[in-house]
């Protein structure tokens, strides 16, 4: 259950404050709609964060990497393999047809790039100073966390 509340919440915080800043500043929506589009989401990152986590830890505890790059290029993937087909979904939900949804994958994906270590950062960080180590499926100390 701790692990569900600390991947939760870093990823609650984390795209909120990033998606919002997005809306406000460079799609230029009312605070009111940002508000709205905020509350919405945050349901979808309350039931997808924790699945994240878990899948990510996967794939970093069999690629183990050793490299920076490494670590960028594991958490590419894991982002990338984990969010697209939610995204995906989330368009038919809305009604995209395929040309639309093709067309937003591919934008959406250079994006999804660029964020995917920052947030794997963050996310490690947060475990970190709540003292939980995710990948050996247990609370250790935060001085022993991996990937450091």
């Amino acid at each position: 259950m701790r692990c569900f509340i600390i991947d939760t919440v870093a990823t609650v915080v984390f795209f909120t404050l990033l998606a919002a800043s997005t809306e406000l500043f460079i799609a230029g929506m009312d605070p009111y709609e940002v508000l709205v589009t905020r509350l919405i989401m945050i349901p979808m990152m309350v039931v997808t964060a924790r699945p994240y986590g878990i899948w990510r830890d996967f794939l970093f505890k069999a690629a183990k990497p050793t490299t920076g790059w490494g670590n960028t290029l594991v958490d590419s993937l894991a982002f990338m393999i984990f969010q697209v087909p939610i995204y995906v979904l989330t368009l038919v939900i809305a009604g995209a047809d395929s040309k639309e949804i093709m067309s937003l994958i591919a934008s959406s994906s250079l994006i999804m790039l660029v964020i995917s270590r920052p947030f794997g950062v963050y996310l490690e960080l947060v475990r970190k100073w709540a003292g939980v180590s995710v990948i050996e499926n247990k609370v250790v100390k935060a001085d022993s966390m991996p990937f450091d």
